[in-house]
């Protein structure tokens, strides 16, 4: 079951970093791509607790 939690927050995840993405193509946001950058560095670990979690199943 921890595998499909941590799948569902990196999708969510992956849903608020095109919406901070999309605010940095459009307006050129600066404070966009910051919250993009730390999106992706949470991403990075949950993705590594998520490949821990699928192999134990």
């Amino acid at each position: 079951m921890a595998a499909k939690e941590t799948a569902k927050q990196l999708s969510e995840l992956c849903g608020t970093l095109i919406g901070e993405l999309s605010v940095y193509q459009e307006k050129g946001t600066k404070a966009a791509a910051k919250r993009a950058r730390k999106i992706t560095l949470e991403l990075e670990k949950l993705g590594k607790v998520f490949r821990k979690e699928s192999v134990k199943e």
